[in-house]
């Protein structure tokens, strides 16, 4: 069954990101100048344990989340484009004859996915992508195969479906990611262009590192390690909720022992972590040197968190802002947006699926 990760554009879509603890919806549009603008965004909590290591496991509670996080969005716009977690799909680049025909090279697609995937073809939705030419053969071509279990992706759907909404698009999260990050690239000096760029996302349970080399994909990996940790040293420190941590820990409000005793030490710690995956990488891949490190996630917006990351790894750091070049709409409130932004780079890439730029 072919599923389509690479649907061209269907404009407009809403960018919908499910992590392990808010649903994320980003809404942009054309700017009629070849960019983009930002129409609006929200962000709904989710409850403990309704997403399971990237899995849905309480399909009630993250369709509840869904349904507030479009109407905190306050679109009428109902199709959305998903993702599924990286760790949750089989990719894998091969090389075909250039010249094959589309039915040609899906029968050859079925064949060679029959050889790596380690199920039934009968419970995967299968897809392709011919990236271009073979690096060494001009008669071939490099094709990205990407295939799914079925019921992770119809899990995810029904999360949107449950909530009234229509899925145009599946799509995987590091893909998005690197869409967004063609955003952020105008940030760094040159574009990005003939550098080795580490964006570094922090999730709530996992890191998730992808590397850049003159703008493509030339690694990437997971770290155990997560904003959770801070929010679990917040309830236990000061005798609180999950709920209640996480609101403190996005809004304030802690006493004062915090900054010191809770909050600098889970920064040297996260600082700690980039550092190990620079050097994880540097000394596993023929890179010896990463140009720019670019943080995105919630912890992101951490005050500071990029001058401790660079201090601890001495690498250029900045805090990833895909909107940082946007026009914005009236329902944005601008300053809010650029501390949420980082936060947001997922639910971004799949919210330019939807508009032609």
């Amino acid at each position: 069954m072919k599923f389509s990760f690479f649907t061209e554009t269907t404009p407009p879509l809403i960018g919908m990101d499910i992590s392990s603890t808010s649903v994320k919806m980003v809404e942009l549009s054309g700017d009629g100048r070849g960019g983009y603008k930002l129409e609006g965004y929200s962000i709904s909590p989710l409850a403990k344990d309704a997403i399971s290591d990237g899995n849905v496991s309480d399909l009630e509670k993250v369709v509840d989340a869904v349904k507030l996080c479009w109407k905190l969005l306050g679109s009428r716009e109902k199709r959305t484009a998903l993702a599924l977690p990286t760790s949750a799909v089989i990719s894998k680049k091969v090389i075909m004859a250039g010249d094959l025909r589309e039915e040609d090279m899906e029968v050859q697609v079925e064949a060679e996915a029959n050889q790596y995937i380690p199920f039934s073809l009968d419970e995967v939705n299968i897809d392709f992508q011919i990236l271009g030419p073979a690096p060494n053969s001009p008669d071939e071509v490099e094709v990205l195969i990407v295939a799914a279990r079925k019921e992770k992706i119809e899990d995810r759907v029904a999360s949107a479906e449950g909530a009234g909404l229509k899925v145009s698009v599946v799509d995987v999260e590091s893909y998005a990611t690197e869409a967004a990050y063609t955003l952020v690239a105008g940030q760094l000096p040159n574009a990005g262009r003939e550098q080795t760029v580490m964006i570094v996302d922090v999730g709530a349970t996992m890191t998730h590192v992808n590397v850049l080399h003159d703008n493509n994909p030339v690694y990437a990996r997971e770290q155990n390690f997560g904003g959770g940790q801070l929010t679990q040293e917040i309830q236990r420190r000061f005798g609180l909720s999950q709920e209640e941590a996480e609101i403190a820990k996005r809004k304030g409000g802690l006493p004062e022992s915090y900054e010191s005793e809770v909050l600098q030490p889970f920064v040297q710690l996260l600082a700690m972590e980039v550092a190990r995956a620079l050097q994880f990488f540097t000394s596993s891949t023929q890179y010896n040197r990463v140009d720019h490190i670019v943080l995105a996630g919630g912890c992101a917006s951490i005050a500071e968190i990029d001058v401790s990351v660079q201090d601890r790894t001495q690498v250029n750091t900045i805090v990833a802002n895909p909107f940082h070049s946007m026009a914005v709409g009236s329902r944005v409130r601008q300053q809010q947006a650029i501390i949420d932004a980082p936060a947001l780079l997922i639910a971004c890439g799949l919210a330019m699926r939807g508009v032609g730029v």
